[in-house]
């Protein structure tokens, strides 16, 4: 009877899995070094000024100089849609007839102005003039969707660069992906509710008069991008009024494609080191942080536009993720909202009354929706999955970016508008 030899592991495995596992230590070193190390990043001052203190400076004042270009050339797109259509902006209200399409009437209306403050503006006095609230609370959430317009137009600054494009467009989108969930949701609620009219009113009826402050005298940066507006209503001013608004939003587009693909290289050599640990320690901590940040930013520049625009090339260029720019988001929406009230605060009369409660009733939104859309688990990273579909698509077809601009922003509400008038 013959002796049965015993099967080893190496058997079963292979002398070919015995090799893989036994690699000598030389033939390891000898991979790792092969492996390609990749070039440091090179700012575009670096072939003009010295590594140092000095090419820090200059990377540091084109960051600044870009970031004066891109706020100036949101005003001056603005400023261009104003002169386009000629100041007439405001007949889109009269076709507010039920809530639907004064919510698309929001969302034109602010998308052509690119300022939801001019929306607001206008709203305030239809109201006093016997607007239904019921039909202008729907147009202040449109006004919160036509004001993300501007952060799409920025994160394509950076489209020759996929990786860049994806991020930057998924940090401009999630702000119209959570303003279209918000309308949602609060839209149908307070139209069978009507709790943002209700508590509007009764907070407004409370603090009216209590005193407000000067807004317009605290506006810094409407006053430092003013000279750009300027100088483009100078030199446009022979022209007809539609070629001179044409030309003017033509040269703004290309102002923020041009800022921000500049900003964009310059920032991926700077936010290394100290500066990205600074900076993410003032919002990228967590939500709270983000949504005080964008808050407190918001407020300051008097901008939602601004404040999250400025958040595209950081964004594009990996300094932070989409998570980390979603809350700050959420503290723009809020903040967007604070100029109006402050002002709305230090009025009095019928037209004061309601100016409050319509800048109340845009505080309200933004805040019932941030609490419910991110503070539920099963609402709260919707948002953030959307915009990177979105941005995902849009990177490796850039039609489909066009389509979402041109859909979302003109041809949904302004179709609807029309099928209104004619119907």
């Amino acid at each position: 009877m013959s002796q049965q030899t015993p099967v080893r592991d190496s058997d079963l495995l292979g002398d070919a899995h015995l090799a893989t596992l036994e690699v000598p230590s030389s033939s390891l070193r000898t991979s790792t070094a092969s492996t390609p190390v990749e070039p440091p990043l090179r700012g575009p001052f670096d072939s003009l000024v010295p590594a140092g203190t000095a090419r820090s400076i200059v990377n540091w004042l084109s960051v600044v100089v870009s970031v004066y270009l891109l706020i100036s050339a949101v005003g001056v797109i603005g400023a261009g849609f104003k002169v386009a259509t000629g100041g007439h902006a405001e007949t889109l209200f009269a076709f507010a007839s039920n809530p639907i399409v004064a919510l698309m009437v929001g969302v034109l209306a602010t998308a052509a102005t690119q300022s939801s403050s001019t929306t607001t503006s206008i709203t305030v006095g239809l109201a006093a003039g016997g607007l239904p609230l019921e039909i202008a609370i729907p147009i202040i959430m449109g006004a919160n969707i036509g004001t993300t317009l501007t952060n799409t137009l920025v994160s394509v600054g950076m489209i020759r660069n996929k990786d860049d494009f994806r991020r930057a467009f998924a940090a401009a989108t999630v702000h119209d992906v959570f303003n279209l969930i918000a309308v949602a949701i609060l839209l149908p609620l307070e139209l069978a509710t009507g709790f943002l009219e209700r508590l509007s009113g009764s907070l407004s009826g409370a603090l009216t008069g209590v005193g407000g402050v000067d807004t317009d005298s605290m506006d810094v940066v409407g006053a430092a991008t003013a000279p750009l507006k300027e100088l483009m209503g100078a030199l446009t001013g022979s022209l007809p009024a539609l070629w001179a608004g044409l030309l003017t939003i033509g040269v703004g587009v290309a102002l923020i494609l041009v800022s921000i693909a500049f900003v964009g290289k310059v920032l991926k050599v700077l936010m290394v080191g100290r500066a990205k640990q600074v900076l993410h320690a003032a919002i990228g901590r967590g939500p709270i942080s983000g949504i005080t940040s964008g808050a407190v930013v918001t407020a300051i520049v008097q901008s939602s536009s601004t404040a999250t625009s400025l958040m595209i090339p950081l964004a594009g260029s990996g300094t932070f993720t989409l998570r980390q720019v979603y809350p700050f988001t959420l503290g723009a929406n809020i903040g967007t909202t604070i100029t109006a009230l402050v002002a709305a605060l230090g009025l009095s009369g019928m037209e004061a009354t309601l100016g409050l409660q319509v800048a109340l009733v845009h505080l309200l939104f933004n805040l019932t929706a941030t609490l419910v859309i991110f503070g539920l688990p099963f609402l709260r990273l919707l948002p953030v999955r959307a915009a990177q579909w979105l941005a995902d698509r849009s990177a490796e077809q850039k039609s489909f970016a066009a389509l979402w601009v041109l859909g979302v922003f003109v041809a949904v509400p302004g179709l609807l508008i029309l099928a209104t008038s004619i119907f």
